[in-house]
């Protein structure tokens, strides 16, 4: 048995702009209504997300997650467009397909994978 990615939450300093750069990047639409002070991340296809500002007590922390992509080079240039930075090129794994890594404007790092 498997242990799928079955959410994923983004804490952080600046929703708003957070949003912004997911939005650009992958095109993720956004649902502030359910609850007060968490957005819902819709990112086109199960699993959805959660978007909440990073309370002043809670440690700066990030999980990497990686997320499957079709083109690895279209996703990074988005990245460069929208603030973030590349952390890890488009890098092959024999035999599995490519990954790469990147930071968002706020220096979380994420992953993409590309079969």
């Amino acid at each position: 048995m498997g242990a799928p990615l079955c959410h994923f939450e983004l804490m952080s300093d600046d929703p708003e702009k957070c949003k912004a750069f997911y939005g650009k990047v992958f095109g993720w639409q956004f649902d502030d209504s359910s609850m007060p002070g968490y957005t819902l991340i819709n990112p086109g296809a199960e699993p959805n997300g959660g978007l909440m500002k990073r309370s002043p007590d809670a440690p700066h922390v990030a999980m990497s997650v990686y997320f499957q992509v079709d083109d690895i080079g279209e996703i990074l240039g988005k990245v460069a467009e929208g603030g973030g930075q590349v952390l890890v090129p488009k890098t092959e794994i024999p035999n599995v397909g490519f990954y790469a890594m990147f930071a968002d404007p706020e220096g979380i790092p994420v992953g993409v994978f590309q079969s």
